[in-house]
């Protein structure tokens, strides 16, 4: 009898979760279907922030203020709404963009987002995770780098690079997620006080990371069901 194959995405999610667990951290899951509150509003994201125009947003006809949630940071109010610190928590997941596809973009994706909340957290402290979380997903060390970024619900933010070696030994920084230290009215929605409390947040396209590694170049073939693509990965 023929055994099943599991998918990539499937496999890199199992990987991460036994990833962040051995630093302490708690695999949660979030509501796919998300009110305008903890998609936006908790997440200190502006109300004439282009991200809520119908261009980047499916939202629910006849179900005023829902949408498809646009990130797993939904995940993260609610998570603190339900806990204290310290905050070690973990979250991957199928997230919805009301954009035209091609090889690097798709309508639906999947997210990988990690926030760690406690006394004196730093980014010190961001980017030591970082570097072990990469080194153990890839099997290998690896160098990343910060660069100024915006997001709505970190200050600061920062555009993480990594040094990829590639097969044919060439080397070049690619961008591969955002993370920064949360915003204080993000910790305030969550009901953590910002005064007593800092803490980081990491996110980024799931896709992104298995195609930076695999070297795939079109991010379509995660979802075309086509199992000539999905047998190529050994997991």
């Amino acid at each position: 009898m023929k055994k099943g194959h599991i998918h990539p995405i499937s496999a890199a999610i199992s990987r991460i979760q036994d990833i962040f667990t051995n630093l302490g951290f708690t695999f949660v899951d979030g509501p796919l279907v998300e009110s305008e509150y903890y998609n936006f509003d908790a997440l200190n994201v502006p109300r004439d922030h282009p991200a809520r125009d119908m261009q980047d947003t499916f939202w629910i006809k006849g179900r005023e203020e829902t949408v498809l949630r646009t990130h797993t940071s939904n995940v993260q109010v609610r998570h603190m709404e339900e806990h204290t610190p310290p905050i070690r928590m973990v979250t991957a997941g199928r997230v919805f963009r009301n954009e035209t596809t091609d090889a690097t973009h798709e309508a639906q994706f999947y997210q990988v987002e990690a926030m760690y909340i406690d006394k004196e957290v730093s980014l010190a402290h961001l980017k030591g995770v970082l570097e072990h979380f990469f080194s153990e997903f890839y099997g290998r060390d690896i160098t990343i780098r910060f660069r100024p970024g915006y997001f709505p619900f970190v200050e600061p933010g920062v555009e993480v690079d990594m040094l990829l070696r590639k097969k044919d030994g060439t080397k070049e920084w690619v961008e591969v997620l955002g993370a920064g230290m949360i915003h204080p009215n993000v910790l305030r929605a969550g009901g953590v006080d910002p005064e007593e409390y800092s803490g980081f947040a990491l996110g980024g396209g799931l896709e992104r990371l298995i195609m930076i590694g695999a070297e795939v170049d079109d991010v379509r073939y995660f979802h075309t069901g086509d199992l000539r693509f999905t047998h190529q990965f050994n997991v």
